[in-house]
């Protein structure tokens, strides 16, 4: 009995120089609709996001500013006076000068951390605990922080004072004195982000090519000609963004102040503008104001970042 031939497909023409054809243009066609189609599923997400998240808040910010409006009722639109009430509004000229004031811990911030950053470099006895400690403030509640450092600063049992007194030095009452909240304030917001800066300044010194400190030791440079010529040049990158994102943290100030002073300090000395808004908005419901105040918040944070980035492409440094 023979055995039944197999069946088989036919075989797939072939162009006359051996090669297979190609594809008919409706396949092609169809093949670029599926591929498109996929390419907008990806891209939908963060386009739909930044359109809702982004682009409309910023829109309905720029509406609600023209507008007189408590938060809850109908909108009534104003035009441009609310801007006109902030040429007039002494508190808001306060709050503003109180909040770039407060940017003053910035470079001394940075600067503290450079130096930490350098320090704890080098091969010291329990450098890994120390740099522990350092970063334990940063992942600390900020919540919790201000109320510690809101009973430090206390005027007749704060430790502050208390270890002043063990100097004959009679402390103030650091957070109801127009001439010291301020830098209290700065004091402890310099105090809890100085771990972050120090561990990004420690990963960039360490990413430096020791060849580079080699070389220069050769040539007989000192230590303070080998961080001028060489560490400051390398970490700029990371200084640049360190200065852009505490001036972006610094112009958003609030918890602290609204913990620490609650009432805005004596004589709106400690007030930031976040927390004037904030007072502004749900406390005396002139959400319209509130947000003309935080449109020109954000202008002038874009612009100072605007200029920082401009900077930092002028003196940009590269080694090849």
């Amino acid at each position: 009995m023979s055995r039944p031939e197999a069946v088989t497909a036919p075989p797939a023409a072939v162009a006359a120089d051996g090669r297979p054809p190609l594809r008919t243009r409706r396949e092609r066609n169809r093949l670029h609709r599926t591929e498109a189609l996929w390419a907008l599923a990806f891209v939908a997400p963060p386009v739909l996001g930044y359109l809702l998240f982004t682009l409309y808040p910023l829109g309905f910010a720029a509406y609600a500013s023209l507008t007189s409006w408590n938060g809850l009722g109908p909108m009534r639109f104003i035009g441009i006076d609310n801007y006109t009430r902030l040429l007039n509004d002494d508190y808001f000229r306060q709050t503003l000068f109180n909040t770039f004031f407060y940017m003053i811990g910035i470079p001394i911030g940075l600067t503290l951390s450079l130096l930490l950053a350098l320090a704890l470099n080098r091969r010291i006895v329990g450098r890994t605990a120390f740099r522990t400690i350092y970063y334990v403030p940063v992942i600390s509640s900020l919540a919790a922080i201000a109320i510690v450092w809101q009973f430090a600063y206390n005027g007749d049992f704060g430790l502050v004072n208390q270890v002043l007194a063990w100097f004959g030095i009679d402390g103030p009452n650091w957070l109801q004195n127009t001439a010291t909240v301020k830098p209290a304030i700065i004091l402890m917001m310099i105090w809890k982000g100085l771990g972050y800066s120090m561990l990004l300044y420690l990963a960039a010194i360490q990413s430096v090519p020791a060849s580079l400190y080699e070389a220069a030791s050769l040539d007989g440079a000192s230590w303070w000609q080998q961080l001028r010529a060489i560490t400051m040049p390398m970490v700029r990158p990371v200084t640049f963004f360190l200065v852009v994102t505490n001036i972006i943290a610094g112009a958003q100030i609030f918890t602290e102040i609204n913990i620490m002073t609650p009432t805005g300090g004596p004589e709106f000395s400690s007030a930031s503008l976040v927390w004037y808004i904030w007072r502004q908005a749900f406390r005396y419901q002139q959400m319209g104001y509130a947000t003309a105040m935080a449109v020109v918040l954000g202008i002038l944070v874009f612009v100072i970042t605007l200029i920082q980035f401009r900077l930092n492409r002028r003196n940009s440094f590269s080694i090849d």
